[in-house]
């Protein structure tokens, strides 16, 4: 298991790394890192900014070998933006997570909060469009449907994931009335109490049928609510379609 000084060690060779590195014009330390909200279990994340012209493949090819001969790396994953860049992700062998995106010199910005330029030179900050109210109602009532189809079907475990991705998007709008992140669910935590014991309450305790029911009811009327909130005449024709019970568990 990593320990701070190892996150800060890592973290300082890989800056000095990129500073050494001729295909690399700038960096940044973003995350909770560059927030101020670093704490024992956060991971590590550093944007580099890529000269023009340079074969970026064969750049990300050299790095995953760097950091394999330095640190250790048990497995990566790739990530690919919105606006086409490429995160990769590494598991250390010390279980520590490092994120390093490689950004084209014309995009390299700050698209969100926290971001600590340590060299080089940013261009003008974006804001991130964040998610959508609208896609996640819609996305919520699918997942509630397809969840009483599995109930009614006697599909318990395919039921337990249509309620974990339903309640996922309740998550989101609550998040979204609150002013709160929604994303991996960091600030889920700072919901108000009663938003979060009705989740809590919606919780499925086992996977038969009659409990699974139970859980989607809940479900359902909560996600209702919320969605009062956003879009109240929505939400009414929302109830009119999804109240009924599952008759047949």
């Amino acid at each position: 298991m990593f320990d701070i000084e190892e996150r800060t060690r890592v973290r300082d060779e890989l800056i000095a790394a990129a500073r050494r590195d001729v295909d690399i014009v700038g960096a940044a330390l973003v995350g909770s890192t560059a927030r101020g909200t670093e704490d024992r279990w956060s991971d590590l994340d550093l944007v580099l900014q890529l000269t023009d012209d340079v074969d970026e493949p064969a750049v990300v090819a050299r790095w995953t070998r760097s950091l394999d001969d330095r640190f250790g790396v048990a497995d990566t994953l790739d990530v690919i933006s919105r606006e086409g860049v490429r995160y990769r992700v590494f598991l250390l062998d010390s279980s520590l997570q490092v994120d390093l995106s490689f950004w084209p010199r014309d995009q390299f910005r700050a698209t969100e909060d926290g971001f600590r330029l340590v060299f080089g030179q940013a261009n003008e900050p974006t804001s991130s469009s964040g998610p959508s109210s609208a896609q996640a109602i819609g996305m919520a009532w699918l997942y509630a449907i397809h969840a009483r189809s599995a109930i009614a079907r006697g599909r318990s475990w395919q039921a337990v994931m249509m309620l974990d991705e339903l309640r996922d998007q309740i998550i989101t709008l609550l998040c979204l009335r609150y002013g709160l992140n929604p994303w991996h669910g960091r600030e889920v935590d700072r919901l108000p109490a009663h938003a979060l014991e009705a989740l809590s309450a919606g919780r499925a305790t086992s996977v038969g049928s009659t409990e699974l029911e139970r859980s989607r009811q809940v479900l359902v009327r909560h996600y209702l609510t919320v969605v009062e909130h956003h879009d109240a005449e929505r939400a009414a024709a929302l109830r009119r379609a999804l109240e009924e019970p599952v008759t047949s568990c």
